[in-house]
């Protein structure tokens, strides 16, 4: 994922997040709107559920679950101390259950993943149940004793362990992101920056329980989005991207179909995986494309590329360039013993390293009055793809 598309992934629930805090603590909220917010938690955790069962991101549920022990503790802490062992436990485990939750892979409710992770939690609600039976005093104290002699930190509600417990959280979150930088994975650092601002206002955890819930759920919405839009493989526009593009790109444009010659010989001489990185290294190439190109994965080994306000005489110069540099690029297969990190110092070729020689065709159609609706367009680029193909592949042939 690039550099903005990775901010974008943290502002949309930071975004989220400031909402919420003003409307809670800055805002005044007419007399009139303050019941909703009494069903706003619910009705978050339901949407929530709703969405993480209909786009397959069941971790939204082990989250809500989590939220649901917490909020059901709370309602059944029938004296002070059993309210105050409830807050400051869960201060501690939340946030180290929410990291745990994170780096979970997305399977099933009813598999044997999803009993065992379902059994996690409810095991910890009853070891805390009987701990709280034996020595809830004992605990509670524990839970409050200071790790550092700070004079301010005897006013913080959370403890100093709960709140190591959270920069723990809020540490692997971060690393976790950093190695997925999807949208639900960035809605966990904000998710859990919600909680704590519950834990920090015990009486509004309910309140900022939905909030985090509410995050989780509109980075379900983004991330499927971005799927939708955006291939995941080779980070290119998606094929719904390239229509969507291609509807308001006026009436003066150019289209080119790119295919990868022989791809299917790849894929069964040396593998799937070899394949991918064939196509990542053809979009890397096709990123670059000069003249205002915009390129898109239309699907399997074919690419476009669409260049706005330009006549074809003046976009074949660019497609031409990137054929050359795609065929000048090649592949080289990994060795055997070929590390998977690429070494400082550049070595001479390593004993089992082959050279791929990597070409694309490519089709070209620019509107006329002979083709003048999008799919008019593709269809004459992709006829002109087929006698490139058919003229000996590697080179670009036009309407």
């Amino acid at each position: 994922m690039s550099l903005l598309r990775s901010l974008l992934a943290l502002l949309i629930p930071c975004m989220l997040f400031v909402a919420a805090l003003l409307i809670n603590k800055v805002v005044d909220v007419p007399v009139a709107w303050q019941p909703l917010l009494r069903f706003f938690p619910p009705a978050a955790a339901v949407l929530a559920a709703l969405l993480g069962w209909r786009f397959n991101r069941l971790r939204v549920f082990w989250v809500i679950l989590l939220m649901l022990i917490v909020e059901r503790s709370l309602a059944l802490s029938a004296t002070p101390l059993a309210r105050d062992y409830v807050l400051r436990l869960s201060a501690m485990l939340v946030p180290l259950n929410l990291l745990l939750i994170s780096w979970w892979s997305e399977r099933g409710l009813f598999t044997m993943h999803g009993l065992l992770r379902g059994s996690l939690l409810l095991a910890q609600a009853g070891g805390a149940y009987w701990v709280y039976r034996e020595k809830a005093g004992v605990v509670v104290a524990w839970l409050e004793r200071p790790l550092v002699n700070l004079p301010i930190s005897a006013e913080w509600p959370v403890a100093q362990l709960a709140m190591l417990c959270m920069l723990i959280g809020l540490v692997g979150l971060a690393v976790r992101f950093r190695e997925r930088s999807e949208p639900l994975e960035g809605s966990f650092l904000w998710a859990l920056a919600a909680i704590a601002a519950g834990f920090w206002w015990p009486g509004d955890i309910l309140y900022w329980g939905g909030v985090a819930v509410l995050i989780l759920a509109v980075a379900v919405i983004e991330g499927s989005f971005s799927m939708a839009f955006h291939d995941e493989l080779t980070g290119l526009p998606a094929r719904r991207a390239m229509n969507e593009f291609l509807l308001r790109v006026g009436r003066r444009y150019t289209v080119a179909m790119v295919d990868v010659d022989h791809f299917k010989k790849v894929n069964d001489t040396h593998g799937h995986d070899v394949g991918d990185q064939v196509l990542r290294m053809v979009a890397t190439c096709l990123r670059r494309v000069g003249g205002g190109g915009r390129a898109y994965r239309y699907g399997g080994e074919e690419f476009a590329v669409i260049f706005p306000n330009k006549e074809l005489d003046r976009a074949l110069p660019h497609l031409e360039e990137l054929r050359e540099t795609i065929a000048r690029a090649g592949f080289t297969l990994r060795g055997r013993n070929r590390p998977r990190n690429k070494p400082e110092r550049k070595r001479g070729r390593q004993v089992g390293e082959k050279r791929l020689q990597v070409t694309v065709s490519i089709g070209v159609s620019s509107r006329d009055e002979r083709n003048t609706t999008p799919q008019q367009l593709i269809k004459a680029a992709d006829q002109a793809l087929y006698r490139a193909k058919n003229g000996g592949r590697n080179r670009v042939c036009a309407v």
